[in-house]
């Protein structure tokens, strides 16, 4: 697919779009309109498909919102297969618009896309469905497919494909260049090159580069790094992820349990494998078992959510137990629960902080004792550095307002202020520990620490602040001081 390099202009009815601009960018094209208004003239269907393969795909895929089914249907059956699998690959809408074509078209879409894509359409189908496409998919494919889909989402070996070049072992340079020549007819992913033995075991990696300028009696080996980042079909996505981007190479080869390459992760894939667990992560943090997606049904979002707010609901229970201990405090006192929200606020964006931190850290799975106790310490003193500040502005701020606005004599008014900063203090300062602990334990007993979320914390948190900031209010306040 070429880039739209200028506007198409090859009739009177082409020549009216040319000057649509973008509504955000008035000097910019709309090219997405353009389209559709080329879609709806009256050209031959040969001259609307010269003037539609001169927008890129992102393009096209941009304007298929825009038209109606058959409008969509008129566009499908100018684009050869090739051009409209990648305007397909750009919509973002996939599965909607592949199901629009006819049977046999939509197999050799399919055939199109990378492996992994056409894996994961093929998932969402009912078994007869998928069973028809597969039947009149060659057997290559077939294979390759059954490969795929023998590893569970999760895995792995579920995200490979079997787009890349292999080099036998032992061959000279002239015939590894042959082989790449051979095989790059069928395979694009050329940058790098895989070298195996006879029993497809993996030797070692070679980039393109060096191949192209290595002279005929450079010996293979030499130009082949053995010393090269791999992962195994049946390892976890989450264990390996963070493994994976440290490499930075553009893909990582996927070896069975006899160290054979059965496939590659290329960098399309590595960016989607950080993508959703990015999305996986922040949806935990929300309390959430999974991200949710905007077309999710109704009954799967609220039992998504449901389990972990009504584990949150028994622990927002506890919390109003505790401050209900306390009614005697406030009755006596009625002025200090005016400033419970700030202590319980700051205690939870503290704690969230930390979680955040120790669930970053947490990624890197070569992390030792030593260093968890470090990260440990290092947020105990952020929490108490952070608390100590914020409570002696507290201290200075609560105490002016209450003699300036509430009509508080010095004495009580910095008492109760006093009563605040130090709660502040101590609550941020428990705070951050339980963000960092609180995740840490749920690794030593293997449970993602991404588990341990937000809305936890949180609510952990404000069970912290509560007592505390009553808890002091009763024995500074009520018993020294006796106010």
């Amino acid at each position: 697919m070429n880039e739209k390099n200028k506007t198409p202009i090859l009739t009177e009815s082409a020549a009216t779009t040319q000057h649509l601009a973008h509504p955000d960018h008035p000097d910019h094209p709309n090219y997405k309109l353009e389209i559709v208004e080329l879609l709806r003239s009256n050209l031959t269907p040969k001259l609307k498909q010269e003037c539609i393969l001169t927008y890129h795909g992102n393009d096209i895929a941009a304007a298929l919102s825009l038209l109606n089914p058959e409008e969509r249907s008129r566009l499908y059956r100018i684009l050869d297969t090739e051009t409209l699998a990648g305007v397909l690959e750009y919509s973002g809408d996939l599965n909607r618009y592949i199901n629009e074509l006819n049977i046999r078209r939509r197999v050799d879409v399919l055939l199109q896309f990378e492996i992994t894509t056409t894996v994961e359409y093929l998932r969402q189908m009912t078994k007869a469905d998928r069973n028809t496409l597969l039947d009149l998919m060659d057997d290559d494919t077939k294979r390759e497919i059954v490969l795929l889909s023998s590893f569970d989402e999760d895995e792995i070996g579920s995200r490979m494909t079997t787009n890349y070049i292999v080099i036998q072992e032992g061959l000279s340079i002239r015939q590894a260049m042959h082989a790449l020549t051979e095989q790059a007819a069928e395979h694009d992913n050329i940058s790098t090159l895989y070298v195996v033995d006879e029993e497809e075991t993996l030797i070692g990696a070679i980039d393109l580069k060096k191949l192209i300028i290595a002279r005929d009696g450079t010996s293979l080996d030499a130009i082949t790094m053995t010393s090269y980042p791999y992962v195994y079909t049946n390892e976890l996505i989450e264990d390996c992820i963070s493994r994976i981007v440290d490499y930075s190479e553009d893909s990582i080869p996927v070896l069975d349990q006899d160290n054979k390459l059965r496939g590659v992760l290329i960098s399309q894939d590595i960016t989607q494998l950080v993508d959703d667990e990015m999305g996986d992560d922040y949806a935990k943090l929300a309390g959430l078992s999974s991200e949710e997606d905007l077309k999710e049904p109704l009954k799967k979002s609220i039992l998504k959510r449901l389990p972990w707010l009504v584990i949150l609901l028994g622990l927002g229970l506890v919390v109003s137990s505790v401050v209900g201990a306390f009614e005697g405090v406030v009755a006596h006192l009625p002025l200090i629960i005016a400033f419970q929200s700030l202590v319980l606020d700051m205690a939870g964006n503290v704690g969230t902080q930390s979680l955040a931190v120790t669930i970053r850290v947490l990624m890197d799975e070569r992390i030792s004792g030593r260093e968890k106790l470090y990260l440990i310490g290092k947020e105990a003193r952020v929490g108490l550095v952070n608390g100590l500040i914020l409570g002696t502005l507290s201290f200075v701020f609560i105490g002016l307002y209450l003699m300036a606005f509430k009509g508080q004599l010095l004495i009580p008014a910095f008492a109760v202020s006093f009563c605040t900063g130090v709660a502040l203090l101590v609550a941020m300062l428990l705070s951050s520990l339980s963000g960092t602990i609180i995740p840490l334990l749920f690794k030593k007993i293997h449970i993602d620490p991404a588990v341990a979320s937000g809305p936890l914390i949180t609510t952990v948190n404000d069970l912290v602040a509560v007592v505390t900031y009553y808890g002091l209010a009763w024995v500074l306040l009520i018993d020294l001081l006796r106010l």
